[in-house]
């Protein structure tokens, strides 16, 4: 399916993949020079363009006041799921203000709430949310870090499989991280949980 690709201000640490052509490409304000960057024409620039330092050309512009209440990462979101797009990737969004940071993960459960996924692309991990009922499947790696953080209230029936740590039908917190610097032997990693929702990221391979 195609999927929408978003791009923040943040620092950029390069693409996992290339968009497809029938992907959609939008820019949150400064990621408009992240695109040139990867050398991507976006669909269209949003936000308040307090951050935009290259004038886009060719490119149609959608401004909002800075007194709004969405981040410019979230109405890039909210646009990519209003043209029915249900998979989505996110770059700058990480490894600036740590303010930031945290709201573009709060993104990936807006996204995981209404049976949308995300992925945001931090240098070294990415991360993704799970709502429960659900599951995850990581690809079986030789070696490796993945961690798993429960996301605001109590993450229940969480279990995983095929790790160095393995997890039960469990309950996890949001004050204790029970779940962090887990451990890929080779095997392919199962993440299930039955209510609340969970924060998951995983080395990445570039």
């Amino acid at each position: 399916m195609p999927a929408c690709y978003i791009f923040g201000a943040g620092p950029f640490y390069g693409l996992d993949r290339a968009p497809a052509p029938d992907d959609l490409i939008l820019a949150a304000d400064g990621g408009y020079a992240h695109c040139l960057r990867a050398g991507l024409r976006p669909a269209l620039v949003l936000g308040d363009l307090d951050s935009l330092a290259t004038p886009p050309q060719g490119v149609p512009v959608q401004s909002f006041p800075p007194e709004k209440d969405d981040t410019d990462t979230m109405l890039a979101v909210k646009l990519g799921l209003e043209r029915g797009y249900r998979s989505f990737h996110l770059y700058g969004g990480t490894g600036g203000r740590l303010d930031h940071t945290l709201a573009n993960l709060q993104v990936l459960v807006y996204l995981a709430q209404r049976g949308a996924e995300g992925f945001l692309y931090d240098e070294g991990f990415v991360f993704t949310a799970v709502q429960g009922p659900g599951s995850l499947c990581l690809p079986a790696r030789e070696d490796g870090l993945f961690s798993v953080f429960c996301l605001g209230a109590d993450a229940e029936g969480v279990s995983i499989a095929g790790a160095k740590y393995g997890l039960d039908r469990v309950t996890l917190s949001s004050a204790v991280p029970l779940g962090v610097s887990n451990q890929f032997q080779g095997a392919e990693v199962v993440v299930r949980l039955e209510r609340g929702c969970l924060l998951v990221g995983w080395e990445r391979l570039v």
